[in-house]
């Protein structure tokens, strides 16, 4: 048992650093090459892991060789566009200009019923709305609205659009996030005062609180400390530094 235990913790830690060399995406985002080879190095683990009768090594060999020749495709992939036409495929046009592509959709294997199921999701619930649809080698569709259809922007009505920045999350959990506090160009003498406001004494009783790039101080307390929800205009006269 104490064998068994240390092959899995080794294949574990094996796994989880070689996927995560792959890159960052997401299940869903995967091309079918990535997901074939995450699929066959989960196989080749739980093989190794449960049988005790092969060596570790036979288990680690074939993972980092996966691993190596999904590098190598990668890298061919960014040097040849034949390559990476036949590893990942091309976008398929299935609306174009308002019409649907037959021929297209049948090369995707994709029915009227999966085109408005995939729209639907897209929060499109007309077909004849659509001026562009795209079907992405990740099998997500991407869609593009006729000009009528489509939300006006604030440069549409020739107004000045607000400041577009990520929040950042200052406390998480009633534990401080010094750096995020420097970025925001705040310190906790700040941060305290802030939430003396609102009657918290001690950061410790706030669940979170995070700063909007409207300069709104968004703060929930945690449920033993009443749950409220507060925001604070950080903007107000006598509020920086």
């Amino acid at each position: 048992m104490l064998v068994l235990f240390c092959r899995v913790i080794i294949l574990y830690f094996l796994v989880f650093f070689v996927i995560r060399l792959t890159g960052k995406r997401q299940i869903s985002e995967l091309q079918p090459f990535d997901l074939c080879i995450t699929l066959l190095i989960a196989d080749m683990a739980s093989v190794a892991a449960t049988n005790t009768g092969v060596p570790l090594l036979y288990g680690i060999v074939p993972i980092v060789t996966l691993f190596l020749v999904q590098q190598l495709i990668s890298f061919l992939s960014l040097k040849s566009e034949s390559i990476r036409k036949a590893v990942c495929g091309q976008p398929l046009l299935l609306i174009s200009r308002g019409v649907v592509q037959e021929k297209a959709l049948k090369s995707a294997r994709y029915t009227i019923t999966d085109l408005t199921e995939q729209l639907r999701v897209k929060d499109v619930f007309t077909l004849s709305d659509v001026e562009y649809a795209i079907l992405e080698t990740n099998g997500e569709l991407s869609v593009l609205l006729k000009g009528p259809m489509q939300q006006p922007t604030y440069r549409d009505f020739a107004m000045p659009s607000p400041d577009a920045a990520p929040a950042l999350m200052l406390v998480q959990d009633g534990a401080v996030h010094p750096d995020t506090l420097a970025r925001a160009g705040r310190d906790e003498a700040w941060l305290n005062k802030q939430l003396a406001k609102v009657g918290c004494g001690d950061v410790r009783s706030v669940f979170f609180a995070f700063l909007a790039s409207d300069g709104v101080l968004h703060v929930q307390l945690r449920s033993e400390a009443g749950g409220r929800h507060y925001f604070i205009d950080t903007n107000a006269k006598g509020d920086g530094k």
